[in-house]
């Protein structure tokens, strides 16, 4: 009885929150010496869950001038390998990507031309472990 409760609850995302933290800290742990060099990060993470199937696309207001990092992570014990890109309002992909060579965490560079809003686009990279896990994107700017 315990055993398959303890599977339901598994299975049912309940313990999904650590797994999240984890994204969480794996962000944050990225952010940290950008921090030092001059860069504001936003306090609160977006956070979500991508699959092999259907990436994840985050909507951001940017503005001329500044210098912005896109601090992404997943669990690093989950073997999702994520890779990620900004678009700009015509969909061209830009950004120049900093991935770790385990490939749970990336920082994403992108300076824009204009102010607007722009999206970035997180996908698990082929080769992955077919599962959902959470992702998560810390925000920040010069």
């Amino acid at each position: 009885m315990c055993l398959a409760l303890a599977a339901w609850l598994v299975g049912s995302g309940w313990c999904r929150a650590d797994d999240e933290s984890h994204a969480i800290r794996g962000a944050q742990s990225l952010a940290v010496a950008l921090e030092e060099d001059g860069f504001y990060f936003r306090a609160e993470p977006w956070v979500s869950e991508i699959t092999p199937q259907l990436g994840k696309a985050v909507r951001v207001q940017l503005f001329k001038g500044n210098d912005y990092r896109f601090c992404v992570a997943v669990p690093r014990d989950s073997g999702v390998k994520i890779t990620a890109t900004v678009l700009d309002f015509e969909g061209k992909a830009g950004g120049d990507l900093r991935p770790l060579e385990e490939g749970w965490g990336l920082v994403l560079e992108y300076r824009p031309r204009k102010t607007g809003v722009y999206v970035v686009a997180v996908r698990e990279l082929e080769g992955s472990p077919a599962k959902a896990t959470p992702c998560a994107i810390l925000v920040g700017y010069e």
